[in-house]
């Protein structure tokens, strides 16, 4: 914790640390761009990515190299999870789909594990922001936009693969049937149906790494509460984060697997 953030409350600790860096693109307080979620997001899918293509560029045949053989594993494991769901060509869009949600997501979460104060006192003296956030999925703006890119796929390749007159024939006569009578039924029960799948695919991500933000810095705070403080907070902290592990890769994995649900489920027929 940083001299000018020990003399805060513990209210003001955490409003300061969940403070985004904002710029407003209006001259109201509506509109306004998150500046830290976007340049972190774009900063780990650029190294994440740019990782990922140096080292299929200098693929082997023979035996692979410790780097090359995490990638091909990342990229098995991806590869195994869409097999088991989608029954098309998977290896056109919606392997690497998977496989980029998966690794970029894995790592906005993966920012949770860097200290708190360090960050903050990086932010903030070597950078020279008051106000800095780090981890993007713990911003609900980031997944929503995420949730509704795979959103935005699924109705885009409804109606690729059923048709526009397939894709509203199906709003109004799936499931219960075609019968004009269960329209209103079938149209109401499939609006919610699309409109439940973003709300709960991205708060489902965000309340996870928002949550575990919030322990994080509340168990910081026991730093300021004397040397027994900061011993137990350590000593929790560690605790938490490597729970906090599975959290991150989980809540990834899960996403990861909802939008090759929604993407397999786009391409059937009912």
């Amino acid at each position: 914790m940083s001299a000018a953030e020990s003399t805060l409350t513990p209210t003001s600790y955490i409003s300061h640390h969940l403070t985004f860096l904002q710029h407003p693109i209006d001259t109201g307080d509506f509109w306004v761009l998150h500046v830290d979620t976007i340049a972190v997001s774009m900063l780990l899918g650029v190294l994440a990515f740019g990782f990922l293509w140096w080292v299929v560029r200098g693929a082997t045949s023979g035996v692979p190299g410790r780097r090359q053989a995490f990638v091909e594993l990342t990229i098995e494991f991806v590869d195994d999870q869409v097999k088991g769901m989608f029954h098309g060509d998977r290896h056109s869009f919606v392997a690497p789909a998977a496989l980029t949600v998966f690794v970029w997501v894995l790592l906005m979460n993966a920012m949770d594990f860097l200290p708190v104060d360090w960050m903050a006192a990086f932010y903030e003296h070597v950078l020279g922001l008051e106000h800095f956030r780090g981890v993007p999925t713990a911003d609900v703006n980031t997944t929503f936009a995420l949730a509704l890119a795979v959103w935005f796929l699924m109705i885009f390749y409804s109606i690729k693969v059923k048709g526009l007159g397939g894709w509203i024939h199906e709003l109004f006569c799936s499931p219960f049937g075609s019968n004009p009578l269960l329209w209103p039924a079938n149209f109401l029960l499939n609006v919610i149906e699309y409109v439940s799948k973003p709300l709960s695919h991205s708060l489902r991500l965000y309340g996870n790494m928002y949550a575990g933000e919030i322990i994080f810095l509340l168990l910081g705070l026991w730093a300021a509460t004397g040397w027994a403080g900061t011993i137990f907070g350590a000593i929790l902290g560690a605790g938490w984060a490597i729970f906090h592990i599975l959290i991150v890769v989980l809540q990834a994995f899960i996403f990861m697997m909802l939008t090759v649900v929604y993407l397999s489920m786009a391409h059937e027929s009912h």
